[in-house]
């Protein structure tokens, strides 16, 4: 079976509770914007789309975290998300999900998995 990822960024282009980046993946809805960031030394990334209501999250361009860089905020109602799970954790959509984007990262490369990139 031939590889069938594409790359999103280099490794280093995403540090911990740092800036995110994004990207556009193909979804059963059509394309869709995503997002990719590094939590404790591993990447996640999501559709770029709040649980709350469907507006993209970023406060600036790939501005994803709080300040404190330990969770994901919606810029535009406050939605809280813990960057490993996409769990609302506070805000006005407790207990709803980002949608995961299967990512990987291998030598040294962010990469889409386009077999599963929308789980």
């Amino acid at each position: 079976m031939a590889d069938e990822s594409r790359l999103i960024c280099d490794g280093s282009a995403l540090e911990d509770g740092g800036k995110g980046v994004r990207f556009k993946v193909q979804t059963p809805d059509g394309e869709q914007p995503a997002f990719a960031v590094r939590y404790r030394g591993k990447v996640y990334a999501y559709i770029n789309r709040c649980a709350h209501v469907p507006v993209e999250m970023d406060w600036l361009d790939g501005e994803f975290f709080d300040y404190s860089k330990l969770y994901l905020i919606c810029a535009t109602h406050g939605a809280v998300y813990q960057p490993d799970s996409g769990l609302c954790v506070q805000g006005p959509c407790p207990g709803k999900r980002l949608k995961p984007v299967s990512v990987e990262e291998r030598d040294g490369q962010v990469l889409l998995v386009k077999e599963t990139q929308y789980v």
